[in-house]
């Protein structure tokens, strides 16, 4: 089914930490996607996330009229504007999105998703990973990684638990791990402390989104020893 603002019901949204970094161009360009992607689809989130923008901007605009009325250096409060425009050297300044509109047309990935693809699910170029589970890494920035994950109905993801955050956001069809299951639009934010095995629902295979600044650990020897060439 693709997507449409009558279809969702999410029920696992962003963390207010993750939409301030988003809002204020902090966060790696594999997390910004999952962002993005999620507030196109999310009502709730594309408000706070607006709320938090505005929030942002009036502080900014107080920080700089306030500079400007202080006896500072010649050129201080040109200095104060022109930071507006400037980007961490580790950022390329395509990494912030702007906040997505809601969907439109009968798509199974959302805008901003489709550039990085190149299109819809079609253009999608899976690579096997084992036990029937593809994958397609896109190209992002070096600070975290993405990719799409192609998990058969049924069908397990190696136990494995997390040096970092990873985000997984559900694009198509469904899974349940030990903490909840997990339908179109939701994410499921993991951190250091859990350690869990996604299975995709029954009845349709599942694709998801997901981005991690952080290799996985794996349980199993025959993950670990794949993991380098995988780059999971």
């Amino acid at each position: 089914m693709p997507w449409g603002k009558t279809t969702m019901s999410i029920k696992h949204h962003l963390t207010e930490q993750l939409l301030m970094g988003y809002a204020a161009g902090t966060l790696p360009e594999a997390f910004n996607l999952v962002v993005a992607s999620h507030i196109s689809m999310c009502d709730d989130c594309r408000a706070a996330l607006a709320a938090y923008e505005a929030l942002g901007g009036a502080m900014l605009e107080d920080s700089c009229a306030g500079a400007a009325e202080t006896d500072l250096s010649p050129g201080s409060f040109g200095a104060c504007l022109a930071r507006l425009d400037t980007v961490p050297a580790d950022r390329d300044a395509s990494d912030h999105q702007p906040v997505p509109p809601a969907p439109t047309g009968p798509h199974t990935l959302p805008e901003p998703l489709r550039s990085y693809v190149g299109g819809d699910i079609d253009a999608i170029r899976w690579r096997p990973v084992g036990g029937g589970v593809k994958q397609a890494i896109l190209p992002t920035s070096r600070a975290a990684s993405a990719r799409l994950l192609f998990i058969p109905a049924g069908s397990a993801v190696p136990d494995h638990g997390h040096r970092g955050t990873e985000l997984t956001m559900v694009l198509q069809g469904a899974f349940s791990d030990e903490t909840d299951h997990f339908a179109r639009g939701d994410v499921e934010i993991a951190d250091e402390d859990l350690e869990h095995m996604p299975v995709a629902e029954t009845g349709r295979d599942c694709i998801c989104l997901a981005a991690t600044d952080a290799p996985l650990r794996f349980r199993s020897w025959l993950p670990r020893l794949a993991q380098p060439f995988l780059r999971i």
